[in-house]
C-alpha cells in the first residue's frame, strides 16, 4: 500500500490479524496496541472523532487525506475522561501532519496525540485500506510506533491474531463515569466558548456508558439540570434522583455484553414510566430491553455524511454516525415502532415504544462533528417529558 511513495525510514506498522503488514511513519504515542480498524469519512472534526468514547479499542482510518492542519485545542474534546476508555487507541492518516494553521489551535496534533496516548501512523494509501475494509470487514490489528524502526514483526502478527475483538466485550465500565456528577456546560458559542447554565427547568439523569460532552451540552442548553451517573447505576439509585427523564448514552463495545447489567436497569425504568431517550449504544440496549436483538456490522457506519429517514416526519437528514453494531429491525417485537432507517443500507436507526414515553436513535444528533439536522431530537425529548408531566397532572 505504500507503493509510489518516496523511500523513507519505516517508524510505524499496522499489522492485521491475517498477517498483512502495512508500513508508514509514526507519530503520537510510541508502543503498540490492539484495536479494530475502521474508517471514518468525515472531512472535519478529527479531535471530536478521536475523543469519542464510542471509538474505544478502535483504530480510526481517516479517508480525508489532510488531518491535523488546524492543530489541536482543549475545547474540541468529547470524552469526559482521559483514561483507556476515553476514545480511539490509534489513528491512520494519508498525508503527514503539517504545522497547524488556525486561530483556535493550542498546539500540534502530534503533541496532542502523545498526551492522549494515541498511536498514529501516516504515509499510507488510505483508499486501499478503506477498500480492504469494505471488502473484508473491519479487521483486528495492532498499530505500533517506534522512532528507531525496531519491530518484532512476528510477535506483532501473533498479537494481532490473538486479540479477541469487540464481540462480547463490555467497554462501558472503562468509558463511563465512575461516580455521579452534575453537568452545567452549555453549547459552544463563536468567540465566546462554553457558557454555564443558569436556572434549569427540567432534571435529566444521563446514564454514562461513554457519553459525549456535546450531548450533555445540548440538553443543558435546552434548560436541563443534568446529573451524570455511572453505567452500573441501579434503577433504584436513578429513580431516587427524581428525574423528569433519563438519557441512555452512546458508548463502546458489544451492546449484548454491556446489556448483561444495563438491560435489567432499563426495563425497570420503562416499568417506572420514566421518559427515556437513547443514542447509539443506548439505542441498542433499549432495543434489547424491549425484546429485540443486535448484530455485528460488516464495516460499520462511521462518518458525518449518512442519510437517514425519519418516518415520523417524512424528512431525510444527513447525520453523524459511529457504530459497529446495529439493531436487527426484523427482531423488534409488536408495539415497538421503527422510526428511522439508514438510506445507505436500510439498517435500523431509531425506534419508539407505542404506549410509553420512550424512544431512541442509532445516529449522533449532537453533531460533534457533523451536520445539525438532528438537533430537533433533543427538543423532541423535552417535549415528550412535558407531555408526560401534563398527562400525570391531569390524571
Amino acid at each position: 500500500m505504500s507503493e509510489g511513495w518516496t523511500k523513507r525510514q519505516v517508524t510505524a506498522l499496522l499489522v492485521l490479524a491475517d498477517g498483512t503488514v502495512i508500513e508508514g511513519s509514526g507519530l503520537g504515542a510510541t508502543g503498540a496496541i490492539e484495536g479494530e480498524v475502521c474508517f471514518n469519512t468525515a472531512l472535519t472534526g478529527y479531535q471530536e472523532i478521536l475523543t469519542d468514547p464510542s471509538y474505544s479499542k478502535q483504530i480510526v482510518t481517516f479517508t480525508f487525506p489532510h488531518i491535523g492542519n488546524v492543530g489541536a485545542n482543549e475545547e474540541d474534546q468529547e470524552s469526559l475522561g482521559q483514561g483507556p476508555g476515553a476514545g480511539a487507541v490509534g489513528a491512520i492518516f494519508r498525508a503527514d501532519v503539517t504545522a497547524p494553521s488556525n486561530y483556535r489551535s493550542a498546539g500540534h496534533l502530534d503533541a496532542w496525540l502523545k498526551a492522549r496516548g494515541i498511536v498514529a501512523l501516516s504515509g499510507i494509501d488510505t483508499r486501499a485500506l478503506t477498500a480492504l475494509i469494505r471488502e473484508n470487514g473491519m479487521p483486528n490489528a495492532v498499530i505500533a510506533h517506534d522512532p528507531d524502526g525496531n519491530f518484532d514483526v512476528e510477535a506483532l502478527k501473533a498479537r494481532a491474531a490473538a486479540w479477541s475483538g469487540l464481540v462480547g466485550l463490555d467497554l462501558a465500565k472503562d468509558a463511563g463515569s465512575r461516580e455521579a456528577a452534575a453537568w452545567d456546560e452549555m453549547p459552544w458559542v463563536w468567540d465566546a466558548g462554553y457558557a454555564r447554565q443558569g436556572e434549569p427547568r427540567t432534571h435529566i439523569v444521563a446514564i454514562d456508558y461513554g457519553t459525549k460532552r456535546n450531548i450533555l451540552r445540548l440538553m443543558a442548553g435546552l434548560g436541563a439540570k443534568v446529573t451524570v451517573v455511572p453505567p452500573t447505576a441501579s434503577a433504584e439509585e436513578i429513580l431516587a434522583l427524581q428525574p423528569d427523564g433519563v438519557f441512555l448514552s452512546n458508548g463502546p463495545g458489544d451492546p449484548a455484553a454491556t446489556g448483561e447489567y444495563a438491560v435489567p436497569v432499563i426495563r425497570k425504568l420503562i416499568e417506572a414510566d420514566v421518559p427515556l431517550f437513547g443514542i447509539c449504544l443506548g439505542h441498542q440496549m433499549l432495543a434489547l430491553a424491549l425484546g429485540g436483538k443486535t448484530e455485528k456490522m460488516h464495516q460499520g457506519h462511521h462518518g458525518a455524511n449518512h442519510p437517514v429517514k425519519d418516518f415520523t416526519t417524512g424528512k431525510v437528514e444527513i447525520v453523524s454516525m459511529n457504530h459497529g453494531f446495529a439493531v436487527a429491525a426484523d427482531s423488534l417485537p409488536d408495539g415497538v415502532e421503527e422510526t428511522h432507517r439508514s438510506l445507505f443500507d436500510g439498517s435500523n436507526c431509531g425506534l419508539r415504544l407505542g404506549d410509553r414515553p420512550v424512544f431512541s436513535v442509532q445516529h449522533h444528533p449532537e453533531a460533534s462533528p457533523g451536520p445539525q439536522d438532528s438537533h430537533y431530537l433533543f427538543q423532541r425529548f423535552f417535549d415528550t417529558i412535558e407531555r408526560h408531566k401534563a398527562g400525570k397532572q391531569a390524571a
